[in-house]
């Protein structure tokens, strides 16, 4: 009996160790060897002959060029430094005020993450370009200002979420004590409120510069004659087929995404909680003057986002805006040649492939990591690639991509210019995100379930069908989500990948732009953002439903 328990438990291990090893080879190929070629592409020249740095002194000895390095700093650090001040007092207005119509603004300060970037740019230029809304204002949109603005609203989403989850939860006891002593508002603020958020301030600041960083729909659109690095990088391999200097600056996109990656690892080991057992709720007091101020402020940010949906809207459904006004739907009659409704559809498939494909290969990544007791070594090095896709931007995935996979002596080179590759790098590129999700709920599940189903001979299969699944389900639902959501607004890697047989909606979008279809443009940008709320409100209602079953569940065996 023990000789036969032992010999089950070996296969396990080996069934495990297989499967482990199986993922890390998967991810190895998509992530590591195309980050090599990358790497190497920038220290050869032309003749494909090893060339040093040379590439990297051409670069920064054409002027035209280096000055994108200091265009890109400048843009990225003032939308960073907006971005953050911004996400801050929405955050703190949402979690510490009592001002009225808090979920109307939480869900709002959303609507850009439902966007591609290119697409909060086109709404601009409804808004303030030369015929646009606010014309009359006389701002010069195309170059620095309309990066920035576009920028601002492209990071301020992720400043305030991250905000909002800092400051949701506090001690109410530190406040008292504060209140107690007599010490005034401002006080307590800069002496308990500052501090306790003072992590999430730096991490705040790298991520939505790193965002800013390497963003390429704003550019792309309101850049004009403003260089920087993330059109720089298009220009070399899409207009020149410059792939040397484009590996170049693809690498100097990598910077300040490591910075970053350093940063937030540092700053989650010294960020620790003050909320114990023996905390208490904050009871925010009233104050008049403070929420006046604050709801004003919240107000304005959902009215210039409602402000940015409207405008599509207006130059989707009128005619020939601003020259007439009538109530069209012909823009929605897409032009075969910049991509057609074709690409809307593809971009469905992409992102459902994507978000079931990345959902699976997430979960069981992370279950295998988080469930398994045994291959520390393989465990440390399945770890270490976990967490690296968080700090390689879109358009470096992209550029990696081509070099590995269009090499035709690759034995993968069939799946480049198909969708298949598009899927791969959304995965790749979204990975970190739906791995924290999911090993933050594997973590939650008692370590026993393993232990029991093991002692009464239950396959580990079906452990992780019958008990992991159903009870990780909001989570894998949440992963779901955000890859599809994800998907269907991408444009750095995909502006790489793409072929001209699977176009998708928001390449579509660049297209449209570059030949003048802004109301097309503006057409595809709604149909994208109705397919991504929708898919927000079928989320957050299937986790009301399965948090109401388990609820009803509690109170019968209760």
């Amino acid at each position: 009996m023990l000789n036969k328990i032992r010999r089950r438990l070996q296969n396990l291990r080996l069934a495990q160790a297989i499967i482990l090893v199986c993922i890390l080879a998967v991810f190895t190929i998509v992530l590591v060897l195309p980050m090599f070629a990358l790497f190497s592409k920038a220290f050869l020249n032309k003749a494909g002959e090893f060339d040093g740095l040379s590439n990297y002194l051409t670069y920064f000895r054409t002027p035209s060029l280096s000055v994108s390095v200091w265009n890109t700093i400048d843009v990225s650090l003032v939308s960073t430094v907006v971005s953050v001040i911004l996400g801050f007092l929405y955050a703190y207005a949402l979690t510490r005020t009592r001002i009225p119509l808090k979920p109307v603004f939480k869900y709002t300060a959303l609507i850009p993450i439902f966007m591609p970037t290119i697409v909060h740019a086109i709404g601009l230029v409804y808004i303030f370009g030369r015929q646009g809304v606010l014309s009359g204002l006389g701002l010069e949109l195309y170059g620095r200002f309309g990066i920035i603005l576009s920028e601002v609203i492209f990071t301020f989403p992720q400043a305030f979420l991250m905000f909002y989850v800092a400051l949701e939860f506090a001690d109410g006891r530190l406040y008292e004590a504060a209140d107690s002593m007599g010490i005034s508002a401002i006080r307590k603020f800069m002496r308990v409120t500052v501090p306790e958020v003072r992590y999430t301030v730096v991490n705040v600041f790298f991520v939505c510069f790193t965002l800013a960083f390497t963003d390429f729909g704003a550019p792309k659109v309101l850049g004009g004659s403003y260089n920087v690095l993330a059109t720089d990088i298009y220009k070399q391999v899409a207009g020149q087929f410059n792939m040397n200097m484009g590996a170049v600056v693809g690498t100097l996109l990598l910077i300040p995404a490591v910075l970053s990656f350093i940063v937030g690892r540092f700053v989650s080991g010294k960020n620790s909680g003050t909320i114990s057992a023996k905390s208490t709720n904050l009871s925010v007091k009233k104050s008049r003057k403070r929420d006046v101020l604050f709801f004003a402020l919240c107000a304005f940010v959902t009215l210039s986002f409602l402000a940015l949906i409207a405008a599509l809207f207006m130059g989707a459904l009128t005619t020939y805006y601003p020259y007439d006004l009538t109530f069209t739907l012909k823009h929605f009659a897409f032009n075969k040649s910049t991509g057609g409704i074709t690409s809307y559809f593809n971009s469905l498939t992409m992102s459902l492939l994507t978000a079931v494909f990345g959902t699976v290969f997430v979960f069981v990544f992370a279950y295998m990591m988080e469930k398994t007791n045994s291959f520390g070594l393989l465990k440390k090095f399945g770890g270490m690639l976990s967490a690296l896709p968080i700090a390689l931007p879109g358009m470096v995935i992209g550029l990696s991509f081509i070099f590995f996979f269009n090499s035709k002596s690759n034995p993968l080179h069939f799946i480049y210019g198909t969708v298949a590759i598009l899927v791969v790098s959304n995965i790749i590129h979204y990975f970190s995100v739906p791995h924290i999700t999911a090993t933050g709920a594997l973590k939650k599940l008692d370590k026993e379930y393993e232990s029991v189903a093991e002692s009464m001979n239950v396959p580990r299969w079906k452990t992780f069908l019958r008990v992991s699944v159903p009870l990780s389900l909001p989570a894998i639902l949440e992963i779901f989500m955000y890859l599809f959501v994800n998907s269907m607004v991408t444009v750095s890697a995909a502006v790489f990948l793409y072929s001209a047989h699977f176009k998708i909606a928001s390449i579509a979008i660049s297209h449209m732009e570059e030949a003048g279809d802004i109301a097309q443009a503006a057409a595809m940008s709604l149909l994208i953002l109705l397919v991504n709320v929708l898919m927000r409100l079928l989320y957050e209602t299937a986790v009301k439903l399965i948090k109401k079953k388990a609820e009803m569940k509690e109170k019968n065996y209760g």
